[in-house]
């Protein structure tokens, strides 16, 4: 028997994380559309991770009207924009929610899909062009090739994901 909502909310049918599927969506777009990186590559999942947490957690992946996703990405920008202390934003954010849900006894999917994507944000490091904004814990990593000029850091997904993201933004 088929639940009575798509939203996972009645009978204790199948729960659908539809918010989260949508700013996924929405990241994903935004990005093709840049055609900043390669789809399929890490430094495209981290920004549309880092761009489907920004739009989930700011409230604006389930509102179909095209006026109202205006209004969001001036916030989006805000947030994804240098110097926004945007790791604490998500952790804020994501403990509002659970703290929100009360109980516990009700999983929330979108929320649980959120933490995933967070939790490999975070984790994963990518090597990236040292771009001078080191905190002091990454070590520089010497050129991988001898004639090039740049130094390469290792660092967490989410400093990659921020900018594309940022930039997928402005071009969309």
């Amino acid at each position: 028997m088929l639940p009575e909502s798509g939203n996972g909310t009645s009978g204790g049918g199948l729960a659908v994380p539809m918010a989260w599927l949508c700013a996924e969506y929405m990241a994903d777009e935004m990005l093709r559309t840049g055609s900043l990186v390669q789809t399929g590559s890490l430094e495209f999942r981290a920004g549309r991770s880092t761009l489907a947490l920004t739009i989930y957690l700011s409230g604006g992946s389930d509102e179909p009207d095209v006026v109202r996703t205006v209004s969001f990405l001036d916030e989006w920008l805000s947030r994804t924009a240098y110097g926004h202390p945007w790791p604490e934003w998500v952790r804020d954010r994501i403990a509002a929610r659970e703290a929100f849900d009360g109980d516990g006894t009700r999983p929330d999917p979108d929320l649980a899909l959120a933490r995933d994507a967070w939790r490999w944000l975070e984790r994963t490091e990518l090597l990236a062009a040292d771009l001078g904004d080191d905190d002091g814990f990454l070590p520089p990593v010497l050129p991988l090739d001898p004639e090039a000029d740049e130094a390469q850091v290792w660092t967490p997904a989410w400093r990659l994901g921020l900018p594309l993201g940022h930039l997928a933004i402005h071009l969309f």
